[in-house]
This record gives structure tokens, C-alpha cells and sequence, in this order.
């Protein structure tokens, strides 16, 4: 056991240094960010709601009867209908509410969203393939460093310099907001000192380093119609994501968004994420794993998660042949479990709301607040 904590370093710097790379093609073959032509969503007319009331129970569960097949069988949305489910909330710190109604332009055939959905108990799938960051040298770095902690017991991913991308469940239950949103807070995982010792813990060694939680208020909320108008019937899992905007700064480096490319098209298959599963509290799991089946909104897997991951930004890492440099972006939000029947036999998966061409044009104007910022995925 005396070198486990040695391997497990040098697992963690692979991860770090080569997570997305390694391909079955060649060693001059690179997974590349495909291009995209996206579409632009604008706000069109706001209109001030009563106040809400946060009496919803922070719930990490939604259940569906529709999977994979049941989803792809389903037709796409009217143009109408996109742009109803694309309007959002939006809720202050001072507890006012707003509803915007939006319009999309330059949307091409195969573009609208589409339905689907739903999680229940997060999963563990035979052996527990999850590994807890531990070290400030890991905790503090990027990637890592971009997962933080909701006060409602979620996880997020800082994408810009005050935002965070997490899940809409995790703030509103498709009927109103949870107890707490309207004081709600962001955590980031810092190293504890005590009596000012700066250094006091040595990084390398095998005792994992105290940590603690600085934690900073929610601005506001975005949450799509989609997920509010959809909870109880089949689309709502389709909508699960919301941007939070922070009162300052939070001064790391962040990951941007991206669209997300086909299962087929994602470097071995795999996608990556981390967050702050309830069952380790306290630590930061890191976890990837193959796409097992995918629909226009949403992708089928089994990594291994606890309540708690809900709201993590599932990345990849792609070459960006423009910049030529490994550029890794959020293209999902991990969402939670869902029962699927396959065939007339249940299997379980978890589930990750897909960043499409239509929810990244939303998400990235909620953080720029200009289309022509957002002309690129």
C-alpha cells in the first residue's frame, strides 16, 4: 500500500496532461472541435412576476417513462414552440422575478430541440471507478479548480469570470425555487491554514491537505422555460441547466462552453467530469467514462455518481485547429439517473443535458450579453 499514493499521482498528472488524446486512429490524428453555423437567440420582451416562494425541497431525483428510443421517436419542436421553451426566468438577489420572451434567427433544419429525459438514483456501476482529488497542487489546478459547490447541494462549473453553469433541478423544481435560492452562494474549495501557517502542508505528501469552502453570493438566476413548463411531462430533462451570475469576480480560470459533437466524435467515446458527490463529503470526485447512447438533447452513460455531482460540466478535451492548441470545453450538464427500458428489460444510465447549437446561443448570451460574442462553438 506504501505506493498507492504515487500511483495515484501519477494517474492524476496523466488526466491532467492527456485526458482526450489518446485515439485509435494514429498518432497524427487529432480529435478536432468541429465547426458549427449557430443560430442567434435574442431577448424580444421582458415582463416583471410576482415574487416567488422558495418552498421547493433541494430534490436530486426526476423520473421519465421516455428513454433513448422513446426520445428520438419524438418530433422536434415547432419553431414556436423552441422559442417558448428557450424564453427563461430570471431571479434576483433581492427575490424579484422576470420572464423573457425570446426569438431565434438562422435556424436551419434539424436545429430545434427536441424531447426527452429524466434520472432518479444516482448509480453506481459494479466497481466504484471514481477517484477523489485530493492536494492543493490538484484541487487548485485547472480543471479542477473550474468545479465548485452550490449551497443547495449541487455542483457547478465556473465558465466566465462571474458565471456558473450548473443544473436547473438544482434551483427549481419545475414548479418553484428551492428552499435557500433566493441566498444563494457558490463554494470554493480552498486550502485551511491555521494560526496563518501558509505552506504549513506539504502538497506531496500521502495525509490529504484540510481544505475549506470561501464562498461567494448569486447575483441572479437563469433558468430556461423549457425545464419550468416541462418538468411534469417528457421535456423537461431536456432543459436541465441554469446560469448563475456571481456579485464579483471569482478570479480562476474558467472552461468555456461548447457545442456538443456526436458520441461518435468524442475522443475515445469518453467524457470526463467532477464534482462533490454527498457520499464524500467534503472531496472533489473526478470520473469519465464511455457515451453508451445518445439523442439530440441528451447522452446516455454509466460514470459512476452520488447525489451531490448533479450540475457538473461534463467536458472533453478536442484540438481547436484555428487557435492549433487542446482546447477543453463543458459540452453537457450532469443531470442524474434514469430507468430506461430496453427492449422490454430495464437498464439504467446516467444522464447529461447535451450543450446543442440552440441551448449554447441561450447560455452564451446569458453570459456575454451579445449575440456577436457568440458566433463561435
Amino acid at each position: 500500500m506504501a505506493g498507492t499514493p504515487g500511483l495515484l499521482l501519477l494517474l492524476l498528472l496523466v488526466l491532467l496532461c492527456a485526458d482526450g488524446q489518446v485515439s485509435p486512429y494514429g498518432a497524427h490524428w487529432k480529435p478536432t472541435w468541429p465547426a458549427y453555423r449557430l443560430p442567434v437567440v435574442l431577448p424580444q420582451s421582458t415582463l416583471n412576476l410576482a415574487k416567488p416562494h422558495f418552498g421547493a425541497e433541494a430534490k436530486l431525483e426526476v423520473s421519465s417513462s421516455c428513454g433513448p428510443q422513446c426520445h428520438k421517436g419524438s418530433p422536434l419542436p415547432t419553431y414556436e414552440e423552441a422559442k417558448q421553451y428557450l424564453s427563461y426566468e430570471t431571479l434576483y438577489a433581492n427575490g424579484s422575478r422576470t420572464e423573457t420572451q425570446v426569438g431565434i434567427y438562422v435556424l436551419r433544419s434539424g436545429e430545434g430541440e427536441s424531447s426527452g429525459k429524466s434520472r432518479r438514483k444516482r448509480q453506481i456501476y459494479g466497481y466504484d471507478s471514481r477517484f477523489s482529488i485530493f492536494g492543493k497542487d490538484f484541487l487548485l489546478n485547472y480543471p479542477f479548480s473550474t468545479s465548485v459547490k452550490l449551497s443547495t447541494g449541487c455542483t457547478g462549473t465556473l465558465v466566465a469570470e462571474k458565471h456558473v453553469l450548473t443544473a436547473a433541478h438544482c434551483i427549481h423544481d419545475g414548479k418553484t425555487y428551492v428552499k435557500g435560492t433566493q441566498k444563494l452562494r457558490v463554494g470554493f474549495l480552498k486550502p485551511k491554514f491555521k494560526d496563518g501557517g501558509r505552506g504549513a502542508n506539504d502538497s506531496s505528501s500521502a495525509v490529504p491537505e484540510k481544505m475549506k469552502f470561501q464562498w461567494i453570493r448569486v447575483k441572479r438566476t437563469h433558468v430556461p422555460k423549457g425545464w419550468i413548463k416541462g418538468n411534469a411531462n417528457d421535456i423537461g430533462m431536456d432543459y436541465d441547466y441554469a446560469l448563475l451570475e456571481l456579485k464579483k469576480p471569482h478570479k480562476r480560470k474558467f472552461m468555456k462552453i461548447g457545442v456538443s459533437p456526436p458520441a461518435k466524435q468524442l475522443p475515445g467515446g469518453r467524457i470526463h467530469f467532477s464534482g462533490y458527490d454527498n457520499d464524500r463529503p467534503g472531496n472533489l470526485v473526478y470520473r469519465f467514462c464511455d457515451v453508451k447512447d445518445e439523442t439530440y438533447d441528451l447522452l446516455y452513460q454509466q460514470c459512476d455518481a452520488q447525489p451531490g455531482a448533479s450540475g457538473s460540466g461534463v467536458y472533453v478535451r478536442m484540438w481547436k485547429r484555428q487557435q492549433q492548441k487542446w482546447e477543453r470545453k463543458i459540452i453537457g450538464i450532469f443531470s442524474g439517473h434514469q430507468w430506461v427500458d430496453m427492449n422490454g428489460s430495464p437498464q439504467d444510465f446516467n444522464v447529461a443535458v447535451r450543450i446543442t447549437p440552440l441551448k449554447y446561443a441561450q447560455i452564451c448570451y446569458w453570459i456575454k450579453g451579445n449575440y456577436l460574442d457568440c458566433r463561435e462553438g
